[in-house]
This record gives structure tokens, C-alpha cells and sequence, in this order.
């Protein structure tokens, strides 16, 4: 029997060999088994991106909580995992339940679980539902009995997400500056929305394609040529990207510069704080750039470093008063949202603090520099077999690596992985993805180009 396990985000396989209807219903089942157990609220919201087959696994999860006399309201249409997120803390459903892979290849699809805070359930809940996801289930009710039994009820997120956020943005504004913007897609569950919000921005890659057109739908500079060369060739503000089930962000300059996620948390620290008068905790994932402790500190705000993974984030936020939390890899939330990664969201506040500001994002980017300074954070990919990557994070655990090349090691943090800090100030880190069979490793440096020859040193002493 195929093991269920959850990743970093979620249960996430390849379509027809382990993402199958039957895999579905079981995980479908641990959770509604957990839902009754716990006494949680019985009602979910449940949506899918645009990946092939979504509507056909959500109507086949959904046909499982009915059987556990659990309300379910359905999305109408695709949808975005905030969308999700937002509309079980509106609704006050027990869960909500996203089918999306995310940024993953269009061979996956996935299972993500959010609670009624609207945000990724916590590490303890995930854990617990694993326990009882069972080997098989019994097919009871199909779901067009359900529906016309009042069981599952058709609902539009999308519609509660454009009333919220046209709520908290000024969309006259942005709409009436809207030829400035040019939005990716990434043929993911971002386009419909975004086009409502500035139907006059121009649009890439928005049309359903459940193959992403070959491209993993990961907003990340090197699957993002198409818009970084139409900025470049045109008159823009800045542009932006968001991935499969558009929780991440991507962003560019006016002139086609990728905009990396550590820059944009910057950005939106200043847009809070300057722009909003709000403040509060700074959350950071453990791979993020130290710049934003710079920043966090010349604020006078405290900063939190948690492990790898949106939920770790979301447990402060829930529980804290908390200003920004942020992940390297495009997860970003804020302050007067729910909880959750956003990238629509972040990419509407980047939008709108360039244009109260009257400045590009050139020019905010160097107010950021005048307090931290310049800086640079560069990341590698190895794909390699499973064997070499458990053995070199067997090396950085056991204390092997005094050095790479010429970059001498100074001291070693674990919060999750192994950031090596270097005798230049700078740092390299090696992590295992939660997500993908890689072993990532990032360094920061003050430029581009130092830290892809800390990479490059890096890569060459652990492969040897």
C-alpha cells in the first residue's frame, strides 16, 4: 500500500502513478476522520487550481466528507490557494482543501490543508491526519446525489476575494495607471483574478493550460523570460508573476529585472511601516537575507526565525501581533490579511506603494540600500541521487566542512539545513527540498556575481 506523507506544503505526487482518485479519497478520509474527531466545525471549503483532472479529484474528495456528514462548499471554478485560505476563516469551515501542486511540474497535483484562521494548518494537525488516512475507502455517495441532497453547496471564492481586496487597495488607482503593469500568469489560478482587479493591465500566459505550456509554474527568474524581455521592451512600472495556485510572487523592475523575494520583503517592510503606519513582528524563514534583520532592527521591530515552510510562519501569525511573514522562495504575508502566503496580494501592495510614492522600483530599492546596504542572495538546484544528497547532509551535520575553496568556515547554524557563515561576512547554506528531490544551496554576499562564486566553491567541495 502507498504511504500518504506530507511535504513542506502539502501531499504533493505525480498524476496516474500515485496521484490517483483512490489516493485522494484516502487522504480525503484521514482528514474528515480528523475533522470529527477534534470536533472541528463541520463544513470545508474545497477548490482546485487549474492542473488536469482538478475538478475530477475535488468532486471525489468532496463525495468523502459528505459520507462523514460534513458540509462542503465547493468552488465554482478554479481557484487560488489564498482564495481557499480566505474563504474558510469568512466561512468558519472546520478546513479547507486546495488541490494544487503549487509551483511543481504539471505532471503533480496535490492536497494542501488550511484551517479556520485562513492559513496552512499547523505542523501538529498535519501530523495527526496522517495517522489516519486509511489503506482503502467504500465508495458511498456520488456527488451529484450529494448535491442535490443541499450536502455540497457550489460557492465563488473568487467573487469574496475581488470584495477584499478591492476593499483594501485603491483599484481606481491602480486601474487608472493599469497600461504600467504587465502580469504572468504562468497559465496558473491567478489569471481570472488578477484581470478582474486591473482589467487594463496587460496579461501573459493567461489562458487554462493544465501543462503550463512546458514550464513548472514556479515564479522564478529563469521560467519568466517572456516577461522580463516585453518589460524590457516596452514602457512599464514593474511587472509581476505568480505561480500555479498564485500564493507565490514574482516581480520585476521597469527595465526587466527579476526582483528576488528577499528585495520584495524589504520593499514591503517600508510600504507597512512608512506607507500604512502599521508594525509589528518580522517573521523569517531561516533562508531569507540577513538584510532584513538590518532593516527589522533600524525599525526598532523584533524579528522571528523559524524553519523552512509557510506554516511555521503562520503559527506566529496566528498567535502574535506580527508585521510581515516572508519565505525566500516568494511566500509572503502581511499585515491586514489573512495569514497566507499571497502573491495577487503582494504584487497589488508593490503596485500601489511604487505609485503613492511616485518613485520605480528602482528608486525604492535604493532607499532600501541607504540603511542595508547592497546585497545579492543566489541559489542552486542539484538534482542528484539520493544517496550523494544524504551524504553530504551527513558531512555539514557531522562537522566535515571546514571550508569551500577559498571561503573558510566561521561557524555552522541547523535551524533547518546547514548555513555556513564565512570568514568574508558572507554565508552559504545547504537544505534538502520539503517539496522536490533537490538539495538546494543559496549563498549572500554583497553582489550577484560573489555569491555565485561562493556557489560555485561550494558546489565543487561537495560533489568531490
Amino acid at each position: 500500500m502507498y504511504t500518504i506523507k506530507f511535504g513542506t506544503d502539502g501531499w504533493r505526487e505525480i498524476i496516474a502513478k500515485d496521484y490517483t482518485v483512490e489516493n485522494v479519497r484516502r487522504v480525503s478520509a484521514g482528514t474528515a476522520q480528523w475533522m470529527v474527531n477534534t470536533g472541528a466545525n463541520k463544513k470545508i471549503v474545497l477548490g482546485y487550481d487549474c492542473r488536469f483532472g482538478g475538478n475530477m479529484f475535488a468532486k471525489a474528495a468532496a463525495e468523502v466528507f459528505v459520507d462523514f456528514g460534513i458540509e462542503v462548499l465547493f468552488a465554482d471554478k478554479f481557484v487560488s490557494t489564498p482564495m481557499v485560505s480566505m474563504a474558510a476563516h469568512e466561512y468558519q469551515a472546520g478546513l479547507g482543501i486546495v488541490l494544487t501542486a503549487s509551483h511543481n511540474p504539471a505532471s503533480y497535483n496535490g492536497f494542501k490543508l488550511k484551517a479556520a484562521y485562513g492559513g496552512p494548518a499547523s505542523p501538529e494537525d498535519v501530523a495527526e491526519i496522517e495517522t489516519l488516512i486509511p489503506e482503502s475507502v467504500e465508495d458511498k455517495t456520488s456527488f451529484e446525489e450529494a448535491l442535490s441532497e443541499g450536502k455540497i453547496t457550489f460557492s465563488s471564492f473568487e467573487d469574496l476575494y475581488f470584495e477584499k481586496a478591492a476593499a483594501a487597495f485603491d483599484l481606481d488607482l491602480l486601474r487608472s495607471n493599469g497600461t504600467k503593469f504587465i502580469y504572468d500568469a504562468m497559465y496558473g489560478a491567478g489569471q481570472d483574478i488578477f484581470k478582474r482587479l486591473i482589467p487594463t493591465a496587460r496579461v501573459l500566459n493567461g489562458s487554462f493550460n493544465p501543462s503550463f505550456n512546458g514550464t513548472a509554474p514556479e515564479p522564478i527568474a529563469k521560467n519568466l523570460k517572456e516577461i522580463s524581455k516585453t518589460i524590457s521592451q516596452g514602457d512599464y512600472l514593474c511587472g509581476l508573476a505568480t505561480d500555479g495556485d498564485a500564493d507565490r510572487i514574482g516581480f520585476f523592475d521597469g527595465d526587466g529585472n527579476f526582483v528576488d523575494s528577499h528585495h520584495l520583503i524589504l520593499l514591503l517592510m517600508q510600504y507597512l511601516v512608512s506607507a500604512k503606519g502599521y508594525n509589528g513582528k518580522v517573521v523569517k524563514s531561516f533562508s531569507v537575507s540577513d538584510k532584513i534583520q538590518v532593516l527589522a532592527t533600524e525599525m526598532g521591530l523584533e524579528t522571528i526565525t523559524t524553519k523552512i515552510g509557510f506554516k511555521y510562519i503562520c503559527t506566529h501569525m496566528v498567535e502574535d501581533d506580527v508585521l510581515i511573514g516572508a519565505e525566500e522562495s516568494g511566500g509572503i504575508a502581511i499585515k491586514g490579511h489573512i495569514p497566507e502566503r499571497d502573491g495577487i496580494w503582494m504584487g497589488l501592495a508593490l503596485m500601489e506603494y511604487c505609485l503613492k510614492m511616485g518613485k520605480t522600483m528602482k528608486e525604492l530599492i535604493a532607499d532600501v540600500y541607504e540603511i542595508t546596504g547592497s546585497f545579492a542572495v543566489e541559489r542552486y538546484d542539484l538534482h542528484l541521487e539520493e544517496s550523494k544528497k544524504v551524504a553530504i547532509i551527513e558531512r555539514a551535520q557531522s562537522g566535515a566542512y571546514n571550508s569551500f575553496g577559498a571561503y573558510k568556515i566561521e561557524s555552522i547554524e541547523d535551524t533547518d539545513g546547514y548555513k555556513f557563515r564565512l570568514n568574508t561576512g558572507s554565508w552559504v547554506m545547504i537544505r534538502p527540498s520539503g517539496t522536490e528531490p533537490v538539495l538546494r544551496v543559496y549563498a549572500e554576499a554583497p553582489s550577484s556575481g560573489e555569491a555565485f562564486k561562493i556557489l560555485d566553491e561550494t558546489k565543487n567541495s561537495i560533489l568531490a
